[in-house]
């Protein structure tokens, strides 16, 4: 294949730009976490609630909480090691995974949205750079083996975005930890 073919059918990063209010209105159904488990949505059946303290990040980067999945968007395959799959989904209006942090009652507090592709499925879409939303790139998730930590949360490489609608996050709405979100509560 000539470069100048390769050029011609290779596609640019995704670029998608969404007004936050307008995110925040098509999610917030999912404050009630039962209805995200009508629509599909399971808990992460790892049963962790995720912080950047047990990545071997600084603690003071603060939580992802509990992520909840909907398995049809991330397209997951059959459990072998890592999770993988064929995600290439990319629309916030209506996100592969739903950020939950633990509350002392038991209850679930919505207090984000995330979407993941794999890196393999993405690049086989023709795309050579990672999707980007509001004009920041998506984060680049691989397991470094040589750190104590899972980088990746047991998934293989890919690219995820987090997006902080309804707890504010001082490190920027785009960031992947909240240092507002706790697993203080979680009971796993």
């Amino acid at each position: 294949m000539s470069l100048a073919v390769f050029v011609a059918t290779s596609l640019p990063a995704l670029a998608e730009d969404y007004d936050l209010d307008s995110l925040r209105a098509a999610n917030e159904k999912y404050m009630d976490v039962n209805v995200a488990l009508a629509e599909g949505y399971i808990p992460d059946p790892s049963g962790m609630c995720v912080t950047a303290a047990m990545e071997g990040l600084p603690a003071d980067w603060g939580g992802m909480g509990i992520h909840y999945l909907r398995p049809d968007l991330l397209q997951l395959a059959p459990p072998e090691g890592r999770v993988d799959g064929g995600s290439t989904h990319t629309d916030f209006m209506q996100p592969a995974i739903l950020l939950y942090e633990p509350q002392a009652d038991g209850s679930m507090e919505l207090v984000g949205i995330e979407n993941l592709v794999f890196e393999a499925a993405w690049k086989g879409a023709g795309h050579d750079g990672p999707p980007m939303l509001n004009g920041r790139s998506w984060d680049h998730m691989t397991d470094d083996p040589a750190t104590p930590g899972d980088e990746a949360h047991g998934f293989m490489p890919h690219f995820d975005q987090h997006v902080w609608l309804y707890r504010d996050n001082p490190a920027g709405t785009l960031m992947p930890f909240n240092p507002n979100v706790t697993c203080e509560h979680h009971k796993g």
